[in-house]
């Protein structure tokens, strides 16, 4: 779904300005020049289709920001704006529900509102857990956490929040009160750390009482950071934000680290580290398959190395989609690994010569250029404690289907099975 975004700024300058940053972050904008013109929009339109509204406090028929109570109390979230700079401005925009404030003397102004629009976004797949306190503390935070579209969860004691963690693996971010029923905040980051790690899930501590020591013992214990009660309103959000693209950079690095770069698909590494964990836990028979492209080098040579990035991603979303469940893994140049539980050696055998006949039949188009590849694989189907073994039984097969003409599947003759093997082998 593409949300629009509610502008209603009664400066043609600013409103050109603030089309084009909006714009940029993949949202359609909608105007509005006064709050007569607000009204109109919002009697036409769905408040679920915005996903916020950004809103100058002062507008020719709204001069005291009454535009930011109307977007509110359409249950739209609010960004205020304003070119007044007045303490007593900010601190009657900042007693409203506001997403936040900016003034537009901020020189940072249209990059700030650009990162918090796609905040917005984004905030709607992320989820918080707030524990402990007392329940006018905790919908307290509840509360503000709503306004910046995040997912929120409860929990008045330890017992609950751990529930909560086990069943929600999009929660990125547990804020704890020290106040806990038969425990402390301290204590309870201390549990949590055993099960999930910083670079899993950020925690902040709280407190209305408290010190510097007690600010060590919460960062000691594990947390992340830690807010005193009563905390202003932008110094959460501030905290709140960058702790959870803290652990979403973490994923990100990860995420880089593990996929191949062209293909899109795990890597050799990632495949290496995920599939020996499950050899060790699981020793029972299992298949592995090794898969290289035929004659690619001369895809290359004939049509450039575009036309075979191509040909490679193309493959590798073929096997996205045809080794659904399995695991897939580009093992370098025209090289692919699959590994697959759960199969019989002749399942097995026919979900890869399967999956070679889609290959042999799909035609590669790159503008006037079209060409036809073929894939030949090496299976092989045994119980193992060791990815290495699995490895070298499927490159020998690879190098026989390669012996004996390309195109085909050759598995290893060590199969334990009724078939005889040159019956599933060609």
């Amino acid at each position: 779904m593409k949300y629009k975004i509610l502008l209603i700024e009664h400066d043609g300058s600013s409103l050109r300005i603030l089309k084009r940053v909006i714009g940029k972050a993949n949202l359609d904008v909608v105007t509005a020049t006064s709050l007569t013109e607000a009204k109109v929009i919002f009697d036409h339109s769905t408040p679920e289709s915005f996903l916020c509204a950004v809103v100058d406090y002062y507008l020719p028929d709204a001069q005291h920001g009454e535009a930011i109570d109307f977007a509110i109390s359409s249950f739209v979230p609010v960004i205020a704006i304003t070119s007044d700079t007045e303490q007593d401005v900010r601190d009657r925009i900042l007693s409203k529900a506001v997403v936040d404030y900016i003034p537009k003397s901020n020189a940072q102004f249209y990059e700030y509102l650009s990162r918090l629009l796609s905040r917005l976004e984004k905030n709607k797949q992320v989820g918080v857990l707030t524990v402990g306190g007392n329940n006018k503390s905790r919908n307290a935070i509840y509360s503000l956490l709503n306004r910046h579209n995040f997912m929120t969860y409860q929990a008045a004691n330890t017992d609950q929040a751990l529930d909560i963690l086990q069943q929600y693996s999009h929660i990125k971010l547990m804020i704890t009160d020290q106040l806990l029923p038969n425990t402390t905040g301290v204590d309870f980051v201390a549990q949590v750390r055993k099960h999930y790690d910083k670079e899993q899930l950020s925690v902040i501590g709280t407190s209305e009482k408290g010190d510097a020591a007690l600010l060590a013992n919460f960062i000691k214990s594990g947390a992340n950071d830690y807010l005193r009660k009563p905390y202003c309103h932008e110094e959460f959000f501030c905290r709140v934000l960058q702790n959870v693209e803290y652990v979403e950079q973490i994923e990100v690095i990860k995420k880089t680290a593990n996929t191949d770069y062209l293909t899109g698909i795990p890597n050799r590494r990632y495949f290496f580290n995920q599939v020996s964990q499950i050899v060790k836990r699981e020793p029972s028979s299992m298949s592995l398959a090794l898969l290289d492209l035929d004659f690619f080098k001369n895809i290359n040579d004939s049509f450039g190395h575009d036309y075979g990035d191509l040909v490679l991603k193309e493959t590798a979303k073929m096997m996205k989609k045809h080794f659904t469940g399995h695991s897939i893994s580009r093992f370098g140049g025209e090289e692919f690994c699959v590994f697959m539980q759960g199969l019989t050696a002749q399942e097995a055998f026919e979900k890869v010569d399967a999956f070679r006949e889609l290959v042999s039949q799909r035609k590669f188009k790159n503008r006037s250029k079209v060409v036809q590849c073929t894939v030949s694989i090496g299976l092989t189907h045994r119980v193992s404690k060791t990815i290495e073994d699995l490895l070298s039984e499927a490159d020998q097969s690879l190098y026989k289907a390669k012996a004996q003409g390309r195109n085909c599947v050759v598995i290893n003759s060590s199969v334990e099975q009724s078939a005889d093997s040159s019956k599933i082998s060609r």
